[in-house]
């Protein structure tokens, strides 16, 4: 006879499902019947262990956002320079997206904008906090000298986001046909690059487009 599993493991078990099924279904068209049928609990079984959807997906928000914050403390416990630092932050969210792909699809997901204010708090209070990370690295980095005495931190920041966004947005439409980790890894070292490059003159600045 088999062991009965313990509840935080049987939790572990649906969050990982939750996830699976995420990738494979889509967010929105989820259903706690197809995650109890997934980890072989009936949907009162999965109720037992999170008593509301909303609270299911709130545990899936939280394993990822922990496992976020542990591998960016790894990051900044260590005396590398800006621009390795702001390479190895990436680094940590292309591979967070690569184990866990449905992860693009939450963030864009309805559950997410429409129907679950807490889910979307938790994944606003975390990326409130890589995109201070990275400012703190581009302000270091601008302070010592690494980076051009023009950047501007926060624009920078937005900048390094947006190439993790987009990316992963073309990782997944193109069926995931390239290593995700590797092409990021090129792209944001040739970003990174131009922060310490040519400082951007006043007229630059100021020219609108034609």
């Amino acid at each position: 006879m088999a062991a009965r599993k313990s509840a935080e493991s049987r939790k572990t078990e649906i969050v990982a499902a939750m996830l699976r099924l995420a990738d494979e279904l889509g967010p929105d068209r989820l259903t706690t019947q197809a995650v109890a049928t997934a980890v072989g609990l009936t949907q009162p079984g999965i109720f037992r262990h999170f008593p509301t959807k909303q609270d299911l997906w709130q545990a899936v928000a939280l394993h990822i956002t922990e496992t976020m914050l542990g591998a960016w403390d790894e990051v900044m416990a260590t005396d590398a320079a800006p621009q390795d630092r702001l390479a190895a932050l990436i680094g940590v969210q292309l591979r967070q997206i690569s184990a866990n792909p449905a992860i693009p699809a939450i963030l864009h997901s309805r559950e997410l904008h429409a129907e679950n204010a807490p889910l979307r708090a938790t994944f606003m209070g975390v990326m409130t906090r890589f995109q201070t990370m990275l400012v703190n690295e581009l302000q270091r980095g601008r302070d010592s000298g690494v980076f051009r005495a023009d950047l501007v931190p926060a624009d920078a920041a937005v900048l390094l986001i947006s190439l993790v966004q987009g990316l992963a947005i073309r990782w997944s439409l193109g069926r995931r046909s390239f290593a995700l980790e590797v092409e990021g890894a090129r792209l944001v070292a040739s970003e990174i690059a131009l922060f310490g490059d040519c400082p951007v003159t006043a007229s630059a600045q100021e020219a609108s487009p034609e």
